[in-house]
């Protein structure tokens, strides 16, 4: 005759069976509309180019984004396009790597305009576009959304400020926000990184250089100013500053020009 299994055995696999039934499933990730994709294609160039396995691709992260990240709007009514274009800010520039999250990113803030040090929109001296939180703000990032609307639009050229935020958090991942990201770039490639940065620093110094003088604010400033004009304008980079491409092709895993 087979002896039954003692009670105090059972116990521990009921819990297990229980914790399994009555555990809450990860609500799943909301896909983007029809809506959002249309406002992709016409708002954001780098999306339009996109084949479709990419777009998808791109879509995805978009939504993982808003999964992930807080946004929302200070003294401004948020838009779909806003969000749209902020988490197309995010996703850009780690679009070569597929399970890049923005760990040290907690929430974006949409101001209406410019701001100031003390993160002031109104009166007073205000000329910041976007800021990259430090201290009791770690975690948060800052952006005007006059600003944000306008990297996306034509005329804003190799500029675009959300981008430019991003990749200043891409920069801080390794600890310090120094225009040499440590996670993209493999060692071999930091010490002709670094000295690229310093050449093309002084061309601009030297007025001999289409990037935007802020570059020569310093490295990080750098690293972010020649990322926004890799992303808006790469065959012109490619074209006016080829080893500049090459570099940063390598440290954002993307090619953008196809030959």
């Amino acid at each position: 005759m087979m002896n039954s299994m003692p009670f105090a055995y059972l116990i521990p696999i009921f819990i297990i069976i229980l914790y399994f039934i009555l555990r809450k499933k990860k609500p799943k990730i909301e896909p983007l509309t029809d809506t959002d994709k249309q406002i992709l294609n016409d708002y954001v160039s780098f999306y339009h180019q996109l084949n479709p396995s990419d777009k998808l691709r791109f879509e995805n992260k978009v939504a993982t984004f808003f999964d992930t990240i807080k946004i929302e709007g200070v003294g401004v009514e948020m838009t779909t396009l806003d969000e749209l274009l902020i988490a197309s800010s995010a996703v850009i520039p780690i679009f070569g790597f597929p399970d890049w999250q923005y760990k040290n990113l907690s929430s974006v803030l949409l101001y209406p305009d410019t701001f100031s040090q003390d993160f002031q929109f109104e009166g007073g001296e205000r000329n910041i576009m976007g800021m990259v939180g430090s201290g009791y703000m770690n975690g948060q990032m800052i952006l005007s959304q006059s600003a944000l609307r306008h990297g996306f639009s034509k005329s804003a050229g190799k500029e675009n400020t959300g981008i430019h935020e991003f990749v200043h958090l891409l920069d801080k991942s390794d600890g310090a926000t120094d225009g040499v990201p440590e996670n993209l770039l493999a060692h071999e490639y930091t010490m002709p990184w670094i000295k690229m940065m310093h050449e093309e620093i002084e061309k601009i110094e030297s007025n001999k250089s289409d990037i935007n003088p802020y570059a020569i604010t310093n490295q990080a400033e750098f690293f972010a100013v020649v990322s926004e004009y890799f992303f808006e304008k790469p065959d012109v980079l490619k074209e006016k500053h080829p080893e500049l491409y090459e570099h940063l092709s390598r440290i954002f895993a993307q090619h953008p020009v196809v030959d």
